[in-house]
């Protein structure tokens, strides 16, 4: 307890250096713990996006790519699957469910997903949660649009607002603007792509490109909607489907039937396994950046090292008294081991304050803006781990200006350098 309380008052004597040395140790603790809180959040928020789903057949394309942009809403579909192939893999004894997907349009930057109300009965996310509405039913009518939760909060929408959406993804794209949709119900938060989805009937996309074709309205071609309502619309092509099957011991089998479908070329994925070739391309940028993340560490920690020995010359006479009163090595060691320790430790505290109060400012907006949310929950086993190696480091760090001040001599302090 004694060299502690010398080891403190050394420390508010050079309050200013060692203040800088905590800021620069907790903006490094902040930064790893803030990777590894990222890191973590993101792969759970990509892996709780799809439950309860077997298998996602497309055309044929990569496993990853088919994932991302059924699931996630990401890219486009080099190709489309035909309503006749989907049928034919609905209808099969092993399928107990299947919801068509269709993509390709948007409205102000959200995507647009034509599916059927099975939709909302059969995709679940979260340890098979299913989708709930905050207001509003599935649509009824031709136009009718469920909107997720991050639409009508970033747009500001509410029921029975009209929305006029866009051909294709680009901003730039030709408006749907004879054909507005009119909102019939909003989803209850997911933290999942769907938040950031405009949802449509099969038929209205198909009844929204009446007019066109080849990508382009045709001049001087308005169906009116009310003929539209009474018009055999069919679906010809859907992007994807989900399906889920009535035994998980099929999946397998049913995947090999799939990618060996002889009416087109088609690709099935199990989402889990996808899940993991992701992340497993994606591994080599996580380990980069946890590298860097720990090389900024060390070097917070070396430069608190450094800081203690540039002190050393100017305490050498404070060392040498310490001795000549009867300090022994293990408290002139002691002395500056416990200021290194303290300073990491205080570090580490400061550090992890910083980032939790940033994860609660912030998690809002990153959850809306990116789909990930950071829980504010006590630190994992590997960040524990982190935050004792860092402490372990800081200790190791003190040792050598500790050892070195022990060395110096006690004449050699008392002489009056000039």
């Amino acid at each position: 307890m004694i060299v502690v309380r010398l080891a403190l008052q050394s420390l508010r004597n050079r309050w200013i250096t060692a203040l800088l040395t905590i800021i620069s140790i907790s903006l490094s603790v902040a930064l790893l713990l803030g990777v590894e809180k990222v890191r973590t959040a993101a792969r759970d928020s990509f892996s709780s996006t799809i439950s309860g789903t077997d298998l996602i057949i497309g055309a044929r394309t990569g496993d990853i790519q088919l994932l991302l942009y059924s699931v996630f809403r990401l890219g486009n579909a080099t190709n489309n699957m035909s309503w006749k192939s989907y049928r034919d893999i609905a209808k099969r004894g092993e399928v107990k469910w299947a919801v068509p997907l269709s993509l390709g349009d948007s409205h102000r930057g959200f995507r647009v997903l034509a599916t059927t109300a099975d939709y909302f009965k059969y995709y679940q996310y979260r340890d098979h949660q299913p989708l709930q509405f905050t207001e509003g039913q599935v649509f009824g009518d031709l136009f009718d649009t469920v909107i997720g939760a991050d639409v009508a909060k970033t747009l500001r929408y509410k029921l029975g607002d009209k929305v006029v959406i866009s051909h294709g993804i680009s901003a730039i794209g030709q408006k749907h603007d004879a054909r507005p949709f009119t909102i019939s119900g909003i989803l209850k938060k997911t933290g999942t792509p769907v938040d950031r989805t405009l949802h449509i009937s099969l038929k209205a996309m198909e009844a929204i490109h009446v007019d066109w074709g080849t990508g382009m309205k045709m001049p001087g071609r308005t169906t009116p909607a009310t003929v539209l309502r009474r018009m055999p619309l069919r679906t010809k092509v859907i992007t994807a489907a989900l399906v889920g099957l009535k035994s998980r011991m099929q999946t397998f089998a049913m995947q090999r039937h799939v990618n060996n479908y002889r009416a087109e070329p088609l690709t099935a994925v199990i989402p889990g396994m996808t899940l993991y070739k992701m992340w497993a391309l994606v591994g080599t940028a996580e380990t980069a950046l946890i590298a860097v993340s720990a090389l900024v560490v060390t070097t917070a920690i070396l430069g608190m090292m450094i800081m203690i020995f540039s002190t050393l010359n100017e305490r050498r006479r404070e060392i040498s008294i310490l001795r000549s009163v009867g300090a022994g090595p293990k408290t002139i060691i002691g002395l500056l081991v416990s200021e290194a320790v303290i300073l990491t430790a205080l570090g580490i505290v400061v550090g992890a304050g910083m980032l939790y109060a940033l994860l609660w400012a912030s998690r809002s907006a990153i959850d809306q803006h990116y789909g990930i949310y950071l829980a504010v929950t006590a630190p994992s086993q590997n960040e524990y781990w982190a935050l004792g190696a860092i402490l372990l480091g800081g200790f190791v760090a003190g040792l050598l200006p500790a050892w070195r001040a022990y060395r110096v001599s006690l004449a050699d302090g008392m002489i009056v350098r000039t």
